[in-house]
């Protein structure tokens, strides 16, 4: 994805506040053998584009003054509760330094697990992301986890999932990544069905 940003040579509160009224965000470049660099971008552009999971999880194109280098979302911050970015920081990439940075996870095949398909169980997705280490040529921009040979009772771990080529996950922990379980009003109910049952044998 491409990121357009301008250079920001006014710094402070106020200068901030006039960026945003006139509908930019600020924000920085950091990392790598340059100088950090305060930029600003366009407010709606960015807005969409932070909607979007490729844009936190994907090595960003950001161009400036015709300049074009790799970078990775870091860090945004909105407000309580206007519909506004206040501020954004990326980070330069190094094609030949590995990257740490979060990726999410895609949870398919539910529907075709034993839990749902025999058990009418619940599948509890337990983490949403993973914290991986990789070359930037090698950041997927998700981690697929298969759920088709998920029971009720079972956990999938991180040892279960396949890592793509050059992955590694940062942990050194066996996280749980999804559970099954039926859910409880339907164990209530079999229960009282089976206590039901058993009372009419004994009449």
């Amino acid at each position: 994805m491409k990121v357009i940003a301008f250079p920001r040579t006014l710094q402070g509160t106020g200068a901030s506040r006039r960026l945003r009224i006139a509908g930019q965000t600020p924000g920085i470049v950091y990392g790598g053998t340059s100088a950090p660099v305060n930029i600003a971008l366009d407010h709606n552009a960015l807005y969409h584009a932070l909607k979007k999971e490729t844009f936190h999880s994907s090595i960003l194109d950001l161009e400036l003054d015709g300049k074009v280098e790799q970078v990775l979302l870091r860090d945004f911050q909105v407000h309580a509760y206007k519909q506004l970015v206040l501020h954004v920081d990326f980070q330069r990439v190094d094609a030949s330094q590995k990257l740490h940075t979060k990726v999410p996870l895609h949870f398919v095949n539910a529907e075709t697990s034993p839990a749902v398909k025999l058990h009418a169980g619940i599948i509890s997705h337990v983490q949403s992301e993973l914290d991986v280490s990789c070359l930037p040529k090698n950041l997927p921009e998700f981690i697929e986890v298969d759920l088709s040979k998920l029971d009720v009772g079972q956990s999938i771990h991180l040892a279960d999932l396949k890592l793509p080529n050059g992955v590694t996950a940062v942990t050194q922990e066996n996280l749980t990544i999804a559970t099954a379980a039926v859910p409880a009003g339907k164990v209530e109910a079999e229960s009282q069905a089976a206590a039901a049952g058993g009372a009419e044998e004994a009449k």
